[in-house]
């Protein structure tokens, strides 16, 4: 076969020849860079909205100031609060509860029948099956359902962890919410519902938090952001830290060094504010049918209000 033939052959082989799929390791490579550049990217916007140089400067930088926090063994009780007494307050960098301001709320005065009566047509997403355990993990088990479905499956009593409505915007409810101005900059207000025995499982925002206790009563365990060395903290993205421990229960066999980690008690009740600084890890477990809203601050957190060297400079 001539030279000229061979070129062709190899020519019609080249085009018809199918293109073989990467390799199994460069195409996980390949995700892993793209997961890797999401992750950069989500985190350069965190930094930007809170207006700090980077989230983990500002995660180490709570975590060192809270070493210099004074011990408590529970939370204080204080009146209402305006803006800048509360200000003041927080900077100290410690929980505390407020009182006398959800009181004054329209949503406060109604009852849980409210619901059935008013609000059954809302849509909903409710947390169901196991989700403690797969709390912090993207396919945690959710269902759509209306606020009546949900209402119906909690007087059902069938599951073995009650279902629980967590981390909603209801904008039917927010409406007979009034919020204080603590914070300059605000997330959308989060609704959280259910019967006893609904739990959010320990972990830490790493950002303020204000948390209005609205129906019912809840039991909530707080512990300092530097003790995360003690409570095997995995990463759900920059901003949010789970913990396998569970204080409620604690397994020092599996989780020993979760001995060293100070955890305080605090009952909420209807109409109390709760303070939640950045970085305190949180478990929260409803007593009674319960109805809680929260927002989060979206700025730099107010204990690091002495570390200027974190504000992200000001584009012109």
């Amino acid at each position: 076969m001539s030279k000229e033939m061979n070129s062709l052959v190899d020519n019609q082989a080249l085009r018809i020849a199918p293109r073989l799929p990467p390799t199994r390791q460069a195409s996980d490579s390949a995700s892993t860079m793209d997961a890797l550049a999401r992750k950069q990217a989500r985190e350069q916007k965190d930094a930007q909205v809170r207006g700090v140089t980077s989230i983990q400067e500002m995660r180490d930088a709570i975590k060192r100031v809270a070493r210099e926090l004074p011990a408590i063994a529970e939370v204080p009780r204080l009146g209402q609060l305006d803006a800048a007494a509360f200000r003041a307050r927080a900077e100290l960098g410690l929980p505390f509860l407020t009182s006398g301001l959800v009181k004054r709320w329209p949503l406060f005065a109604l009852s849980p029948d409210t619901l059935r009566e008013r609000y059954s047509h809302l849509p909903v997403r409710a947390r169901v099956g196991d989700y403690i355990n797969t709390a912090f993990a993207p396919d945690r088990a959710m269902q759509d359902m209306s606020m009546l479905e949900y209402l119906e499956l909690v007087a059902n009593g069938t599951q073995d962890l009650p279902p629980y409505l967590g981390n909603l915007e209801l904008r039917e409810l927010n409406r007979l919410c009034h919020w204080p101005t603590y914070f300059d900059k605000m997330g959308p207000p989060r609704f959280w519902l259910g019967p006893a025995g609904t739990v959010t499982p320990l972990h830490c925002d790493y950002d303020d938090n204000i948390f209005a206790q609205i129906w019912g009563t809840k039991r909530i365990f707080l512990s300092p952001p530097h003790h995360d060395e003690f409570l095997y903290p995995n990463e759900a993205n920059a901003i949010l830290f789970g913990s396998p421990f569970d204080p409620e229960a604690p397994d020092y066999e599996k989780f020993p060094l979760a001995r060293q980690a100070t955890m305080i008690e605090v009952i909420v009740h209807p109409g109390d504010m709760l303070y939640v600084p950045a970085g305190w890890y949180h478990q929260v477990r409803s007593l009674t049918f319960s109805l809680s809203s929260n927002r989060w601050a979206r700025a730099m957190p107010f204990a690091l209000s002495g570390e200027p060297s974190l504000q992200r400079a000001v584009q012109q």
